[in-house]
C-alpha cells in the first residue's frame, strides 16, 4: 500500500468464504487547503462497493460520476448512484441556499453511517468532495485485488474560500505544452481548489491559437530553434477540449493575447501591424523585450485585434480576458507619423497616454461582448478607464494604487507569485529565470498589503502563480517548479490569514507527496545545499554543512556509492582530512529520494606563484568570430593580441532582455597573470566558459546556458599565478551571454562575500 506520512492505515483482515478482505483505515483528517473550521469526531465511515451517491438535479449528478471515477482510481472501489435515498452508507450532495457560506463554500458532515457535503452551488459541492477525496487512502494497484473497503474519519467541516481568485499562469509561447500536459495539471490543480488558469497564448516568441482569419499567426509567427518543438499551437477545438475539461473541474479560463507589445510573432506574420512595415520580422529567439510592438496610429491594428477576439469570445466563455500591456518599449511609436498624429488628434500628452488609448479601445471591444478587460501593472502609467481592472506584477505598488483607486485586483508580484524563480539555491537546482522564492516565501505572503484602504480590501480579488517558461521546456519542468509552491498559493488565497500556519502546512504537504505521486507530478524536493562549490580544495582539514529549503531527512555516502533511503542519515557537519567523494541527496518520508548532490574534497598543498618579474597590466586578448555553442566547438585564427586593462573590456555588456549586436558573435581567450594577495584557499566564480588559475581549471560548466556564475576552489600562495579565460559571445536557448559581464570573483574560504578581480589584480 503506498502509506501517508502521519497517516494511519490499518488493514483489517476479515475471513468470508475462505477469502481475505481488507480495509485500508485513515484516521487523519489532513486537508489541503486547511479548513476554516473543522472538528474530528469519534469513529469511522466506511466506503464500499455498497456506497453509493444521493443527489437532486443533473449537474451534481455528473459531480459524483466525478467522483466515482477519481475513487476507483485511489482504491479501486466503485460506488455507485443511488436509485432511491438510502438511509446509510451515502454520500448525500445537497443544494441549500440558507448556509451562511459564501458562493464556493461548502459543508461537510462525515458520520458513521453517512457523508453530507451541503452548499449554496455545484462548485461548492465539488470542493466539499474534493476535501472527501482527500481523506481516501491511496491503494497500489497490487493491493486493490485484496482491499474491498477503506475507513475514513467522522469530521465537521464548514468551509469556504477567503480569496475568488486562486489561480495559476501558464506561458505556452516561449515552450509549448500539449492538451494532455495542461489536462493533467488542471487535474491537480482541481484537488487544491484553485479555480483560475491565466493560459498565457501569445508573445514575442510565438502565436499558439488558431485564428481562422490569419492563418500566418501559426504558419509564420512560431519560433523553433533547439527548444522549441516545429509550429505547435492549439486549434480551435482543441481550446474547446480544455475549456471544458477545466469547466467540468470549476476552473475559469482566462486567455491573454498581448498588446501592445509582445507583439513581434504576430508581426512576423502580418508585418503591416507595425509602424514599419518593411521589416522582415521573425519570432523573436532571445528572451527579453522587444522594441517592435503593435502600431498605435493605424486603424487595421484595431481591426485585425477585433477580428481575433471575435473568434476568441465563443472559445472562452468565462467574462475576465486578459490584454496584456507589459513590457511595451515605446520608441517605435516615438518616431512613427502615424503615432504621433494619433497623439496630436486625441490630445495625447505623451506615449505613455498613447498606450491608455490603445488598451481602452481594445477593452472597447471586449465590452462590446459583454468581458471585462484585465492588463498587466503597466497600464497604470498613463491613465486607465473606470472599469480596467489590474494584474500587479512588478510588485505591489501597482495593485495598491488601483485597488485604493476602486479597481479590482490580482495581486501576483515577483517577489512572491513568479513559479519559474528559483525555489533553492541556484547552484544546486535546475536552471531557472532569476530570483529565490523558497516555499516558505510564498506560503507567508499575504495578498492584501497594509496599504490598502479598509474600505477597499474588497478590490483584492486574490492571487495566482505566475509560470513563464523560458527554462521550462517540457510539461515536467513546469510541474517541478510549480509544486508544492502552488499548493501554498492555494492554502493561503483559501484559508486566509487566520489558520495560517507554515509548520502545519508542512505536516499536510508530507501527506500529499503520495497524492502527487499517484498524478506523476515531477514535484520539487529540497536539495541539500550549503557548500557553494562541488569541487572543494583544503589544506587540513574541512567541515561542510548542508541544508534544506524546508525540513527534510537527509542521507549520503562517503565510499563512491549512491545513497538509498537506509544510508546515513546527515545530523551534523562533516569534517574530513582526506580525499573523499561525498554523495548526498533528500530523501521524503514516503522513502522518495532526490536528485543526489555529488561533491569531492581534495587535501591540497598551496600553489607557489610564477617567478615574473618587469610585467605590465592588463591581460593579452585574442578573439575569432562566429557562433560557437562551448570551448569544443571553437574554430578558426585568432585575431592578432591586444591588451585589455579589465576582464570587463573584452564585451560590451547589454542591458537584459533588450536586442544585442549579433556581428560580436565570437570567441575570446584572455592570458596573463592574477595578483593574489595572500595565501589561502581562493574561491572563484564566473559565468565564463572556461577560467584557469594556476594551470588548474577551475571554471568548466558542464551546460552549455552560462546564466549564473559556476563556483571551484584553489589553494593558493600570495603572488602572481596564471589566469586564463575563455569567454563565448553567444545566444544559447534564447540567453544572449551579451547580457552577461566578463568578469571573475573570488573569495577566501573564510570569506563569504565575492570581490571582482579588478584592473590592479591582472598582468602581463
Amino acid at each position: 500500500m503506498n502509506l501517508k506520512y502521519l497517516l494511519l492505515f490499518l488493514i483489517v483482515c476479515i475471513s468470508c468464504k475462505n477469502t481475505n478482505k481488507e480495509t485500508a483505515i485513515n484516521t487523519n483528517t489532513y486537508i489541503t487547503p486547511k479548513p476554516q473550521y473543522l472538528v474530528k469526531k469519534e469513529g469511522t465511515f466506511t466506503i464500499n462497493n455498497n456506497t453509493s451517491f444521493s443527489f437532486s438535479d443533473e449537474k451534481s449528478k455528473a459531480i459524483a460520476s466525478f467522483f466515482i471515477d477519481k475513487i476507483k482510481g485511489y482504491t479501486g472501489i466503485e460506488l455507485t448512484i443511488a436509485e432511491n435515498k438510502p438511509e446509510k452508507n451515502t454520500i448525500y450532495l445537497k443544494l441549500n441556499d440558507s448556509l451562511s457560506i459564501n458562493n464556493e463554500g461548502y459543508n461537510l458532515t462525515i458520520d458513521s453511517k453517512n457523508i453530507l457535503v451541503e452548499a449554496k452551488t455545484h462548485q461548492g459541492l465539488f470542493y466539499g468532495m474534493q476535501s472527501v477525496l482527500q481523506l481516501i487512502p491511496l491503494v497500489s494497484e497490487e493491493e486493490k485485488n485484496t482491499i474491498t473497503s477503506v475507513a475514513i474519519p467522522t469530521i465537521e467541516v464548514e468551509d469556504e474560500p477567503t480569496f475568488s481568485w486562486r489561480g495559476i499562469h501558464l506561458d505556452v509561447s516561449r515552450h509549448f505544452f500539449s492538451v494532455e500536459e495542461i489536462k493533467k495539471q488542471l487535474d491537480v490543480l482541481a484537488l487544491f481548489k484553485i479555480n483560475k488558469f491565466h493560459w498565457h497564448l501569445t508573445d514575442d516568441q510565438g502565436w499558439r491559437i488558431e485564428i481562422k482569419k490569419y492563418p500566418e499567426l501559426t504558419e509564420k509567427g512560431i519560433r523553433v530553434d533547439g527548444t522549441s518543438k516545429e509550429k505547435e499551437f492549439y486549434t480551435q477545438e482543441q481550446i474547446k477540449e480544455v475549456v471544458a475539461y477545466a469547466q467540468e473541474r470549476f476552473i475559469d479560463v482566462i486567455p491573454e493575447i498581448e498588446t501592445p507589445g509582445h507583439a513581434v510573432a504576430a508581426l512576423s506574420a502580418y508585418p503591416e501591424l507595425a509602424c514599419n512595415d518593411k521589416e522582415n520580422y521573425q519570432p523573436r529567439e532571445l528572451w527579453g523585450i522587444d522594441y517592435n510592438i503593435f502600431c498605435a496610429g493605424k486603424e487595421n491594428v484595431f481591426s485585425f485585434i477585433k477580428d481575433v477576439y471575435n473568434e476568441l469570445i465563443p472559445l472562452f466563455p468565462y467574462k475576465y480576458y486578459h490584454v496584456g500591456g507589459d513590457e511595451a518599449p515605446k520608441k517605435r511609436w516615438e518616431n512613427c507619423p502615424l503615432c504621433q498624429k494619433r497623439m496630436q488628434e486625441n490630445g495625447l500628452k505623451n506615449e505613455a497616454e498613447l498606450q491608455s488609448y490603445f488598451i481602452a479601445r481594445v477593452e472597447k471591444i471586449l465590452q462590446e461582448h459583454d468581458k471585462i478587460m484585465i492588463g498587466w501593472d503597466e497600464i497604470l502609467e498613463g491613465g486607465i478607464t473606470p472599469t480596467t481592472n489590474i494584474m500587479s506584477w512588478q510588485g505591489e505598488e501597482g495593485g495598491i494604487k488601483a485597488a485604493n483607486a476602486g479597481h479590482d485586483v490580482i495581486m501576483t508580484p515577483t517577489a512572491y507569485s513568479y513559479l519559474n524563480f528559483h525555489q533553492g539555491d541556484y547552484r544546486v537546482e535546475p536552471m531557472a529565470h532569476g530570483s529565490y522564492i523558497p516555499l516558505e516565501k510564498v506560503y507567508n505572503y499575504n495578498p492584501i498589503p497594509e496599504e490598502i484602504q479598509e474600505d477597499k480590501e474588497k478590490h483584492i480579488l486574490g492571487m495566482q502563480g505566475n509560470h513563464w517558461t523560458e527554462y521550462a521546456y517540457e510539461g515536467k519542468d513546469i510541474e517541478y517548479y510549480a509544486y508544492p509552491r502552488i499548493i501554498a498559493i492555494a492554502e493561503l488565497t483559501w484559508s486566509g490569514e487566520n489558520t495560517k500556519s507554515y509548520n502545519d502546512f508542512l505536516v499536510r504537504l508530507d501527506n500529499l507527496y503520495p497524492t502527487l505521486d499517484f498524478y506523476n507530478i515531477n514535484y520539487h524536493i529540497p536539495l541539500p545545499e550549503g557548500p557553494t562549490a562541488n569541487n572543494i580544495a583544503f589544506i587540513d582539514s574541512v567541515s561542510l554543512e548542508f541544508n534544506t529549503t524546508h525540513p527534510v531527512k537527509m542521507v549520503y555516502t562517503l565510499d563512491g556509492s549512491l545513497p538509498t533511503p537506509e544510508s546515513e542519515v546527515y545530523k551534523n557537519p562533516l569534517t574530513f582530512t582526506e580525499d573523499t567523494k561525498i554523495n548526498i541527496a533528500s530523501v521524503l518520508s514516503t522513502g522518495k529520494i532526490s536528485t543526489i548532490r555529488k561533491l569531492q574534497v581534495k587535501k591540497v598543498s598551496l600553489k607557489a606563484p610564477s617567478s615574473v618579474d618587469n610585467l605590465a597590466s592588463g591581460l593579452v586578448m585574442k578573439t575569432i568570430k562566429g557562433h560557437f555553442e562551448d570551448a569544443s566547438a571553437i574554430t578558426g585564427t585568432p585575431s592578432n593580441p591586444k591588451i585589455i586593462k579589465n576582464i570587463q573590456d573584452a564585451n560590451v555588456t547589454f542591458d537584459w532582455g533588450k536586442d544585442i549586436d549579433t556581428t560580436q558573435f565570437k570567441a575570446v581567450f584572455l592570458k596573463g597573470f592574477v595578483d593574489i594577495p595572500e595565501d589561502g584557499v581562493y574561491y572563484f566564480a564566473s559565468k565564463q566558459e572556461k577560467v584557469k588559475i594556476a594551470d588548474s581549471l577551475i571554471i568548466d560548466p558542464e551546460y552549455t546556458l552560462k546564466r549564473f556564475p559556476l563556483e571551484g576552489t584553489i589553494a593558493l600562495k600570495k603572488g602572481k599565478h596564471p589566469i586564463e579565460i575563455v569567454y563565448i559571445n553567444n545566444v544559447i536557448k534564447g540567453w544572449a551571454s551579451d547580457w552577461n559581464t566578463v568578469e571573475v570573483t573570488y573569495r577566501k574560504a573564510d570569506e563569504t562575500e565575492y570581490k571582482a578581480i579588478d584592473s590592479t589584480m591582472i598582468f602581463h
